[in-house]
């Protein structure tokens, strides 16, 4: 009897450890805020995404106020155009604000970063946000900084050795 006992409380232990385990990843995810906040959408076209996914957070002031609903590809501009979801207690953001792709943590997650404006009339469900400053790339970056070294060491060799000053 002393085993059976010993069995059932082993067996509702793992459990009630999946069920936390299953509760932490949901949290962890943002899924359950996602789902619950009554959003609108409005849009913003940039560059380069640079690693942005979808369910990426939309913050403003460091808090986040919404979610990225889509990307995709716009064919006349030729650039990315991305779907915010922003939450309705969120309605006064001006039409003059900028998005920015930002980088948290050493990982590398990408996120948009809402800069307020200072115009008294805001955005509505569909409007765009007209300025936007598109995701650093690591990459670009290294490449550029690789290239001018590069090109600068070749302008060193190439530059004629100084003369020698004789004296009398």
């Amino acid at each position: 009897m002393r085993t059976r006992s010993l069995e059932l409380a082993v067996g509702v232990f793992l459990v009630a450890g999946i069920a936390a385990l299953f509760f932490l990843a949901i949290k962890v995810s943002g899924l359950s805020t996602e789902l619950s906040q009554p959003s609108y959408k409005i849009y913003a076209h940039f560059q380069n995404i640079g690693g942005l996914t979808v369910r990426s957070k939309v913050t403003m002031s460091g808090v986040t106020i919404g979610r990225v609903a889509s990307i995709e590809l716009d064919k006349k501009r030729l650039n990315a155009k991305v779907t915010l979801e922003i939450y309705n207690d969120v309605n006064e953001i001006s039409t003059d604000s900028v998005a920015s792709i930002l980088t948290a943590g050493l990982l590398g997650e990408k996120y948009i970063g809402i800069v307020p404006g200072a115009d008294d009339i805001f955005l509505k469900n569909g409007d765009e946000i007209e300025q936007t400053q598109s995701s650093l790339v690591l990459e670009d970056l290294i490449g550029k900084f690789l290239f001018n070294k590069a090109t600068e060491d070749k302008s060193k060799d190439s530059s004629p050795a100084p003369a020698k000053e004789e004296a009398f």
